[in-house]
């Protein structure tokens, strides 16, 4: 569809004094409005794509500052009012003593079509974080999503409106986001209790949260993500590198944590002893970063685009705009690879094995007492991990010259025998091992058992031992199915759930 605006641009214009409203709806380019500024003690100034322009020579004083106050509805805790029924946004500016000296009456628009660029990612299921500077509409974006969402796709959608900017001011939300329910927060600092009040309650299958900026806010939202409500949300920050610099916002992209490797692994690797790994899966899958209202490029794969960051490695950043026709373009730059770097084939879990060095009939045999299909490549270059003995890596044949120089990951085994064998085994494949897989039944068995303990009036909640987000993620399923409500607590390696009487 192509875009549609709406602005209840008339709205906007009749709050303002008269003599400020005159000369502002004489404006050529009033269509392209972005805000108007009243300072005490100055002239008004209306704001444009292009620039401002001062609206009367007349200061405002406090009559006009009064007049916009009465017409317009409460400020909250953040400062900021609307005009009901519109998207209109209202911030002061207040001195010490809490009098109002200065007034931004923002332009809110219903962009209908803006998400064209990005369409297929949100409705993926997949959880969407959305960068960009002030002003270049992410908010815009949110409305929309939410619309195609709830009434293209139709999902259940809940908004999490902190500012009532997303659906409007008032108890009814504005038409821009369709069959979308909006859930409106009392003060800011009640965000992330309002997110998880708007899934314990109301069983939402899609939330929608503005300026995530807070760590309980993050924890919040990693909570949701765990329960396997997608998220489509943003937060402070123009790029994925600021949300890594930014120890409050980074768990919303696995956290990042300093690490101190052996000799040998950091020989391998080519590094400093001490490096920066990422601490846990991503709360956030796709980062979208608006570049310009058409422009954005994307991480498709979050977790990916922070290893290769944190390694010091290219990014596959896809870029996608709308040209001057209406349509979406589309440009993928090849990453760079280093020299005798190789793609690799198949999924990030799935492990392609060259071995060399190796007894196979005795890999081969260990892997079928633990039920495990291995994937072994005579080729160098299909292989995802190279596996060798002590002795062959210490003498560095040419094969082993050639995995380092394509950086593939290398597993050296102790000894050729079994026990070295099978601790390599259970480390590739973690959750398919016996002992592994002993420890996973564990961890949902604790969980039901809670919720029995919970239905038999045991316990009135009972916090559950630490467990990885995926073993999480089963265990708010099971409280889920049982009808009880659960949330994780803690940062990680200790994160764990707690489940109570929903």
């Amino acid at each position: 569809m192509q875009k549609v605006i709406t602005d209840d641009l008339d709205a906007l214009l009749d709050i303002l004094p008269p003599h400020i409203r005159q000369p502002l709806c004489e404006q050529k380019e009033l269509s392209e409005l972005l805000e108007v500024v009243l300072d005490l003690g100055r002239p008004p100034e209306a704001r444009f794509p292009n620039g401002e322009i001062t609206l009367n020579p007349k200061e405002v004083d406090e009559t006009d500052i009064d007049y916009v106050v009465s017409r317009i509805g409460s400020f909250g805790d953040d400062n900021r009012a609307g005009i009901e029924r519109t998207l209109h946004r209202i911030s002061a500016i207040r001195n010490r003593k809490g009098r109002i000296v200065g007034l931004t009456c923002r332009v809110g628009r219903a962009v209908f079509g803006t998400i064209r660029v990005i369409e297929d990612l949100v409705e993926s299921g997949k959880s969407v974080m959305l960068l960009g500077r002030p002003g270049v509409g992410k908010t815009t974006m949110l409305r929309e999503v939410a619309r195609v969402l709830a009434d293209d796709v139709n999902r259940r959608v809940i908004i999490v409106d902190t500012s009532n900017e997303i659906a409007g001011d008032g108890d009814i939300p504005h038409p821009a986001i369709g069959h979308a329910r909006r859930m409106q927060v009392k003060t800011p600092a009640m965000q992330h209790a309002v997110m998880i009040e708007a899934v314990e309650n109301h069983m939402p299958e899609v939330i929608i949260i503005d300026e995530i900026g807070t760590e309980l806010e993050a924890q919040a939202a990693r909570t949701i993500a765990e329960r396997g409500v997608q998220l489509v949300g943003t937060a402070h920050g123009n790029t994925l590198e600021n949300l890594m610099l930014n120890p409050t916002l980074a768990d919303l992209i696995g956290g990042i944590q300093s690490v101190t490797l052996g000799d040998e692994e950091a020989r391998r690797r080519g590094t400093q002893k001490s490096i920066l790994e990422r601490t846990s899966p991503p709360t956030f899958d796709i980062v979208v970063e608006i570049q310009e209202r058409d422009r954005v490029a994307i991480h498709p794969d979050v977790a990916a685009a922070v290893d290769a960051t944190l390694r010091g490695q290219a990014i596959d950043t896809e870029i996608r705009w709308m040209d001057e026709s209406g349509e979406v373009r589309v440009e993928k730059p090849l990453v760079e690879l280093k020299k005798g770097e190789e793609k690799k084939p198949g999924g990030r879990d799935q492990q392609h094995i060259y071995l060399f060095g190796v007894n196979r009939a005795r890999l081969e045999q260990l892997a079928r007492d633990l039920n495990l299909g291995l994937d072994i490549v005579e080729n160098l270059r299909e292989a995802n991990l190279f596996v060798t003995s002590k002795n062959y890596y210490r003498r560095k044949p040419q094969k082993v010259r050639d995995a380092e120089t394509a950086n593939l990951p290398i597993y050296v085994l102790k000894s050729n025998t079994p026990p070295q064998i099978r601790q390599m085994l259970q480390s590739i494949y973690p959750l398919t091992t016996p002992g592994k897989r002993d420890s996973f039944q564990l961890a949902l068995a604790e969980a039901e058992a809670a919720v029995e303990q919970i239905r038999n009036g045991e316990n009135g909640e009972v916090e559950l031992s630490p467990q990885s987000a995926y073993i999480r993620r089963l265990q708010h399923l099971i409280a889920e199915r049982n009808e009880m409500a659960s949330r994780s607590e803690g940062k990680d390696p200790n994160r764990r759930v707690r489940i109570y009487k929903g």
